[in-house]
């Protein structure tokens, strides 16, 4: 009994760390844009090499490659500094990342994805592909992205958060 208790949390948690979270308001008018909304970003060779896969995946769908945006990334690296902090793989403020990345840069779709300890970029690729949520914002009608790639110092383990935009 316990042990099906256990497999059927344990699936529970899988499935809950796999969603993706999204903030459409295409509908919605979009608040005031900030166009000097410039951040520098130093992406590392993972964050790179991430960005560049996500891309030739688009590219391979007949899909527009995604421009990266210094400012998402940054969004992007907060989160992934608050999982490693808070030990928790989740989509915590979401809302208030959108929100943030919509009223400065004129976002009018904000969607997230994010994955933990693959130890290579196309790990996590085929993660999100194999999630239709995930494989959803991948393919999806956007325009812009960011990515940060954090490596938790104590463990060793990878973050992933990938937010994609539409301006």
């Amino acid at each position: 009994m316990k042990t099906n208790l256990l497999k059927t949390v344990l699936l529970c948690a899988f499935v809950f760390t796999l969603n993706s979270c999204s903030s459409d308001s295409e509908e919605a008018t979009a608040p005031a844009k900030h166009e000097n909304t410039v951040v520098d970003y130093n992406y590392s060779e993972l964050e790179l090499t991430t960005a560049q896969l996500i891309n030739d995946y688009r590219v391979s769908q007949g899909l527009n490659a995604l421009e990266l945006i210094n400012y998402v990334s940054v969004k992007s690296e907060e989160h992934n500094e608050y999982m490693i902090e808070n030990q928790v793989v989740n989509h915590d403020q979401f809302d208030e990342r959108a929100h943030d990345i919509m009223e400065n840069l004129g976002a009018v779709k904000v969607n997230e994805n994010i994955a933990y300890n693959y130890q290579q970029p196309s790990g996590a690729l085929n993660a999100w592909l194999n999630s239709p949520g995930h494989k959803a914002n991948i393919e999806g009608n956007f325009t812009h992205f960011g990515i940060s790639v954090t490596i938790d110092e104590n463990t060793g383990k990878k973050y992933y958060t990938n937010i994609f935009i539409k301006k």
